[in-house]
C-alpha cells in the first residue's frame, strides 16, 4: 500500500507453521490415551467439520459457471500431470521413513496440507505480510490452524505436524512474490478461487469419511484455473 514500508520477513507464515507444530504435538500426546473407538468418532466429527468449512467456502462464489469450468479444466490438467500419484508416492515415502508406529503419516501430511493451504486467508494474509509487513490475517489463521491441528493430529498423527512444511513453502512463496500476486488477485478472483478450493475441501471430507476416495490432488489445478478464468470472464 502507498506510504507503507515493505517488510518481507515472512513472520506470519513462520508463526503459522509453529502453531501447527505445537498443536500437532499436543494432539499426538492426547492420542496416546484415547481409546480407538473415541479416535474414530473424533475423526468422523472432524471430517464433518471439514465438510462444513468447504461448503462455506464454496458458497462464496458469485458465478457457479466459473467454478464448474475451473473444475473441468483443473481435472484435465491434473490428470495429465497425475499430481495425485506424485503426492501418494511422497506420502508413502514419508510413512516408510517414519515407520508404521506413526500410522499413515503420508495421508495426514497430504490431508492437512490441503486443508491449511487452500483458502483465502492463506493467500490474502501472505500478500499483506509480503507487501506491508502486516501479518494480522496470518496470525488469526495461525490460531485457527493451531486449534484444528490438535484435533487433526489426535486422529491422523505426525503427518499433520509435517504439513507445517507445506505452509512454509506455499505461504512463503506467496509472501516473497506478493507484488506480482497482488496485481492480479482482485477480491473477485480470490472469491472464485476460494469457492473452488471449498469444493476440494468438501471432497477431502468425503474421503476422510471413507464415503468416496477421489484423486483430489488432480483437481488442484482448478484453483489457478479459477483465477485465470475469472480474469478473462466478461463482466
Amino acid at each position: 500500500m502507498p506510504g507503507e514500508e515493505k517488510k518481507c520477513d515472512m513472520k506470519g507464515t513462520l508463526v503459522n507453521a509453529a502453531t501447527v507444530l505445537v498443536g500437532s504435538g499436543i494432539g499426538m500426546a492426547l492420542k496416546q490415551g484415547i481409546p480407538l473407538k473415541y479416535q474414530e468418532t473424533v475423526m468422523h466429527g472432524l471430517a464433518l467439520s471439514v465438510g462444513l468449512i468447504g461448503l462455506q467456502m464454496a458458497l462464496k462464489t458469485d458465478n457457479i459457471l466459473i467454478v464448474i469450468i475451473s473444475l473441468l479444466v483443473g481435472a484435465l490438467v491434473g490428470e495429465t500431470l497425475d499430481i495425485d500419484s506424485l503426492l501418494l508416492r511422497l506420502g508413502d515415502w514419508i510413512t516408510q521413513k517414519l515407520g508404521k508406529q506413526y500410522g499413515n503419516a503420508g495421508e495426514g501430511f497430504v490431508t492437512a496440507s490441503l486443508v491449511y493451504c487452500i483458502g483465502a486467508m492463506a493467500v490474502v494474509g501472505s500478500i499483506q505480510d509480503g507487501l506491508t509487513g502486516n501479518a494480522d490475517t496470518l496470525y488469526a489463521k495461525s490460531m485457527l490452524d493451531g486449534i484444528s491441528s490438535v484435533v487433526f493430529a489426535s486422529g491422523m498423527g505426525i503427518g499433520v505436524a509435517l504439513s507445517s512444511i507445506s505452509i512454509l513453502v506455499y505461504q512463503g512463496m506467496i509472501t516473497l512474490m506478493a507484488g506480482l500476486f497482488s496485481a492480479i488477485l482482485s477480491d473477485t478472483v480470490i472469491r472464485e478461487m476460494t469457492a473452488v478450493g471449498g469444493i476440494l475441501i468438501v471432497g477431502i471430507s468425503l474421503s476422510m469419511l471413507e464415503i468416496k476416495k477421489m484423486r483430489l490432488a488432480n483437481l488442484l489445478p482448478a484453483i489457478p484455473a479459477a483465477a485465470a478464468i475469472t480474469l478473462i470472464w466478461p463482466h
